[in-house]
Formats: C-alpha cells, structure tokens, sequence
C-alpha cells in the first residue's frame, strides 16, 4: 500500500469560509490523480490510529466486500433516512463506496472509495459550490451532511453505497458519542481487536495526544502478545 499524507496547514484555502470539511474531497481527487493506477483509496483523519497493522485489506474487506457490505439503512439509521427510495436498483450495482455509521449519523472518519465513473461523477457533484457556498452555515457536520443530503435525494448514489459495522473500520474510544456509552457496538473492543480506533471529538476537551500515544502503546502490547505465531 502506498500513503499519502496531506498537510493543509500552510493553505487553508477555505478557513474564512468555513469549509475546511470539504478539503478531504479535494484531497481525495488530487490523490487519484497522483496514483493513476490504484483502484481503491482510503480517507484517515488525522486522529485515527491503526490498531491491526498485518491486517491485508484484500482478505478483510475487498476481496469480499459484496457480503461484507450491506446495502441499505436497516440495521442502523440514526438519522431516520427513509429506508427505501425510488429508482434505486442495486442487483447489478457493485459497491464503490464503502462508510460505516456511528450514533450521529454518517461517519467519515474513515471511509474506502474506488476509482470509477460512479466516484468520479460523486465527488464533482460533492465538491459542488452550491453545497459548501449555500448551505455551509446551515450544516454543522460540512462535508458529512452534504453527503448526507446527497445519499437521501439522489438514488444513483445509494446504488453503490454500502455500509460496514463503525467497529470494522473506525472504533471510537470512551468519551466519544457520550450519549452512547453503554451502546457497544461504537467502541474499541480490546479482546476482539478492532481494526483502527478513531479519537473522533478528542479535540473537544479531551488529549487527543494523550488518547493516540495510548492506543499506540496497546497496539505495541497486542502485537507483541502474538509473537508465537509467527514461529
């Protein structure tokens, strides 16, 4: 795999507009065209921390990703997206976009696209000015209420969406989604060593610092735990 790693500091192209959340599809399009050769592509922020580094993409999501990824909202809709829509036929359609869903709606913290006519026609239309010019003090979440926004009117872009548990991809630590905390399907679960834990509002309140250096000294511990077997 090969990573690539966006520093947006020095630019900040949009920091007097209030639409640093879209820069990720900025990103996201500059990066295709960066590696015209790869296939898929996947969005980390910058507070997510990789638990199972040996863990090959290909056998735990790609290889698969049609069984693995469900296609609609009925096994979690915390935003009460209508469950069904019109014109929207997914038999033929393969799964082009891949995102799971925490307590307040749409996470994409971490998210996997491929490359296809179907991405490319997805990000214009989300990068669209009249998205983040129009509705950008409207939107407290930016870029993930667009996007939102997009999944609920637009069936094309429900065609090749699927959906993956937020612990398969994006676990979040105790202080996140705090309403939830008695709800374990949102939290970094030790014992069946989730795959990446995301510090999601650490900056908040909360270390994130502290919270990263953390779970990196866990995933230090867990990794040298299965020494055995390797010999």
């Amino acid at each position: 795999y090969e990573l690539a790693i966006k520093d947006t500091t020095l630019k900040r192209r949009y920091s007097h507009e209030w639409r640093e959340g879209w820069e990720k599809v900025d990103i996201l399009k500059q990066t295709m065209r960066e590696y015209p050769n790869a296939e898929w592509f996947w969005w980390l922020d910058l507070h997510t921390f990789i638990m199972e580094p040996e863990v090959s993409l290909e056998e735990y999501l790609f290889n698969n990703i049609e069984s693995k990824a469900y296609r609609n909202l009925e096994h979690l809709n915390p935003l009460r997206i209508p469950i069904d829509s019109p014109y929207v036929d997914i038999t033929n359609s393969p799964v082009d976009l891949v995102l799971a869903q925490d307590c307040g709606g749409f996470n994409l913290g971490s998210f996997f696209i491929r490359r296809s006519e179907w991405s490319d026609l997805l990000l214009d239309i989300w990068w669209d000015p009249a998205m983040y010019e129009q509705m950008h003090m409207q939107w407290e979440h930016k870029e993930q209420d667009a996007f939102e926004t997009l999944y609920m009117t637009q069936p094309w872009i429900r065609e090749r969406v699927g959906f993956v548990p937020l612990r398969a991809i994006n676990s979040f630590p105790p202080g996140a989604c705090s309403d939830k905390a008695d709800d374990p399907q949102y939290f970094y679960n030790e014992k069946d060593r989730d795959f990446v834990i995301n510090m999601a509002g650490c900056e908040w309140g909360r270390d994130c610092w502290g919270e990263m250096e953390n779970y990196k000294a866990l995933s230090k511990k867990l990794q040298e735990s299965r020494w055995w077997k390797f010999w």
